[in-house]
């Protein structure tokens, strides 16, 4: 078990209400809006422009770099914009909006016939192209993980299926009604890693899920289910790590430093389905919960408004006072309905007065924070150092060892955003060694351009 954590109250519309539900498809709205960053990375460049048709499935973004993953349409129609347009994280990005002629014509979709005779690489090519990214919503590009850098040798496998936010459940259906899709998917991305071991990791509050997943996982050799105690962040990655493999990913580390690769379960299905049936990634399992009429599980297509889903569950009930995307403890607030759902929209959930930021009053030293930080880091201190603008005393002290959990903020009596002070404290940190880094090129490259011109003149 790892050190610290919490057990966050889910309250009479935490999990046990959606967990029953069964995934239903919502149908594509009449409009589509399909960010071209929806992914940690380089953003996609547009390779279709306003007035074309396309088809389901077709590419209509191209990766910008290694650390990105291209982008497709979701529905069949015409292209009638690409616009800048706001996402959950409150950045601007550039969409291509495409109105749906509801024909649901795909292009033609290219199944690998025997995937076990491909190469690693050849795997890796489906993933990219697909456009794979990590669905536990952080969205970093997954043939970057399973290309692993020289010298880098991958051991074990490791799959989160812990699902340890409040509300929550699209990977808990997902594991209950296509347990040997997901099977059959981790076995695909241990091909394509050449790795022998993988172990996927699901909260024992999920005991359903467990058995489905052994009982499709028996004659898959090489893959261990391990049912979890519950604790928040079950599902962290450092911590998912340490918890099945008793293996430490070091300070500023990966996991690949400790020889592991981690992935969600919602994204070994997408590279099922990207390799056994050739389908790129433009769905995704979404949870709306929380204060709506009819709580769910859908399967989404990529570009539909929140609204949509609000309705599809509806609408809201009264008492709502703030909408969510993600879970309650890392998700983002959001003051806008017609956000368009991304590859990481795990969940929408509609909160109450509850859920809005108390008045904070003085840190009273209890030292509830620091024994619910995962990271052994002391979240008071750091608050303080940010406050008082002591950015280089924060960073001393780990502030970019945080995870952002919000396991500290949960416990604090005296209602203190200190997860959010870590947050602004990382970003000003990480700006300002940007802003040094780009300071420090352009005087070596007019130190190097008055060398070159004083040769010239001598």
């Amino acid at each position: 078990m790892f050190p610290g954590g919490t057990h966050p109250h889910e309250g009479v519309n935490g999990k046990a209400v959606n967990s029953g539900n069964a995934i239903r498809e919502l149908p594509a709205p009449a409009r589509v809006v399909i960010p071209l960053s929806q992914h940690i990375g380089a953003p996609c460049k547009p390779i279709v422009q306003k007035g074309d048709l396309v088809l389901a499935g077709q590419k209509i973004g191209e990766a910008g770099g290694f650390v990105s993953a291209p982008v497709h349409s979701s529905v069949s129609g015409k292209v009638v914009g690409i616009e800048p347009v706001e996402l959950a994280n409150g950045s601007t990005v550039s969409a291509v909006i495409i109105e749906n002629d509801f024909q649901n014509n795909w292009v033609e979709l290219h199944p690998a016939e025997h995937p076990e005779t491909l190469t690693a690489q050849e795997l890796q090519t489906i993933v990219r192209e697909a456009g794979i990214v990590g669905m536990g919503g952080a969205t970093f590009p997954t043939q970057v993980k399973i290309t692993p850098p020289k010298g880098k040798t991958i051991e074990k496998l490791v799959i989160n299926g812990a699902e340890c936010e409040p509300y929550l459940t699209a990977d808990h259906r997902l594991m209950l009604e296509k347990p040997a899709e997901i099977i059959d998917g981790i076995h695909l991305m241990m091909l394509a890693l050449d790795v022998k071991e993988a172990h996927v990791g699901v909260e024992n509050n999920k005991m359903d899920a467990v058995e489905a997943l052994r009982a499709a996982a028996k004659n898959v050799e090489g893959i261990t289910i391990h049912d979890l105690p519950v604790r928040y962040p079950q599902g962290g990655e450092k911590q998912l790590v340490y918890a099945l493999t008793r293996r430490k990913v070091p300070t500023g580390g990966l996991p690949l430093d400790v020889g592991c690769v981690v992935s969600n379960v919602g994204t070994v299905y997408a590279i099922q389905q990207a390799i056994r049936e050739g389908r790129p990634l433009v769905q995704r399992v979404t949870t709306v919960g929380g204060l709506v009429n009819n709580p769910g599980n859908f399967l989404v297509s990529v570009g539909t408004p929140i609204d949509t889903l609000l309705e599809a569950c509806g609408g809201m009930q009264s008492g709502a006072r703030m909408l969510i995307s993600g879970g309650p403890m890392m998700g983002m607030a959001i003051t806008r309905t017609d956000i368009p759902v991304t590859k990481g929209t795990s969940g929408v959930l509609v909160l109450g007065e509850e859920a809005v930021d108390p008045v904070e009053s003085a840190c009273i030293n209890c030292g509830r924070c620091l024994r619910a930080c995962p990271m052994q880091l002391m979240p008071t201190l750091l608050d303080r150092c940010v406050r008082a603008d002591r950015y280089d005393e924060a960073e001393k002290y780990g502030i970019m060892n945080c995870i952002e959990c919000g396991a500290c903020t949960f416990v604090c009596p005296a209602k203190r955003l200190l997860t959010q002070s870590c947050r602004q404290g990382k970003k000003v940190i990480t700006t300002r060694k940007k802003a040094e880094a780009a300071k420090k090129a352009a005087v070596e490259a007019a130190k190097k351009a008055a060398e070159e011109q004083s040769k010239k003149e001598a």
